[in-house]
């Protein structure tokens, strides 16, 4: 795929949702920003967008915003849980919360070297080269975002793949190296498995041990989950008709139902 149509309109029309309706009182220049992000995407490669050429881009972003501690929320590869799992519970934050977050999520460009405009015909895969321009981009997004990080941060991983923790992804290779010992207080690993199965890592297996491993290193203080109530609460929300949530699904469809059905639902998903 080639750069997102109508990129400019969405880019900019994202910044003005995000500081008038989103985050009424924030104050940036949208058009700025926008200025800034073609400044460093047009006339360079597809593959030629070193992270130093956003800077002006996030400078641009200044004042950088404040997040209340205790609400970080990073992830891997648990995409759509993670971000219900923040809609439910009011007042925690992912990457995608932030403006940069906003105004980007899901957009893919890339430029022409020889041309001043974008390549609306096809963009390479992340994988295809170091200096991707959404990548780039999102590096540095990511590394501003866990630099910030205080409290105690969560972080939501997927036990049905094999490297759950994984040091390539941007988690693994950005965000961890970023989070700062002094500022976070306790790293509260989740880790979730498709309701149906994989179950291939957990707290005591596979990667997740040596992201604790890594967390211990570095003077971190953890804990690590491997079925949170709701989370799984959630997964059965978007499947009810899965098996290990039918109980849930019938107490919940008679709501005259006895307290002991009701605590036997919160029991097997457990």
């Amino acid at each position: 795929m080639g750069t997102t149509p109508n990129l400019r309109q969405i880019v900019i029309g994202r910044c003005y949702t995000y500081i008038t309706l989103l985050h009424p009182g924030s104050s940036y220049d949208c058009e700025l920003i926008w200025r800034e992000f073609e400044e460093a995407v047009i006339q360079r490669s597809s593959c030629g967008v070193k992270v130093k050429h956003y800077h002006q881009l996030f400078d641009a972003m200044v004042p950088k915003q404040t997040w209340s501690c205790d609400r970080f929320l990073f992830w891997s590869k648990t995409r759509t849980l993670v971000h219900s799992y923040a809609a439910v519970l009011r007042g925690f934050w992912t990457l995608e919360d932030t403006l940069v977050g906003y105004m980007f999520n899901d957009l893919i460009w890339c430029g022409h070297e020889d041309d001043i405009g974008f390549d609306l015909g096809s963009c390479p895969e992340w994988s295809e080269c170091i200096h991707h321009p959404v990548y780039s981009l999102w590096r540095q997004a990511s590394q501003n975002f866990a630099e910030t990080a205080c409290g105690n941060i969560t972080v939501l991983l997927n036990g049905s793949i094999n490297n759950a923790f994984n040091r390539k992804s941007m988690f693994g290779s950005v965000e961890l190296d970023s989070l700062n010992p002094r500022m976070v207080d306790h790293v509260n690993i989740k880790v979730v498995s498709n309701l149906e199965g994989p179950f291939i890592e957990s707290c005591s297996t596979g990667s997740i041990v040596e992201l604790i491993s890594i967390l211990q290193s570095r003077g971190f203080r953890w804990t690590c989950t491997d079925n949170d109530l709701t989370l799984k609460i959630l997964q059965c929300m978007q499947n009810p008709r899965q098996s290990s949530c039918r109980t849930c699904a019938d107490s919940l469809l008679h709501r005259e139902a006895p307290v002991p059905v009701r605590l036997q639902c919160s029991a097997r998903l457990t």
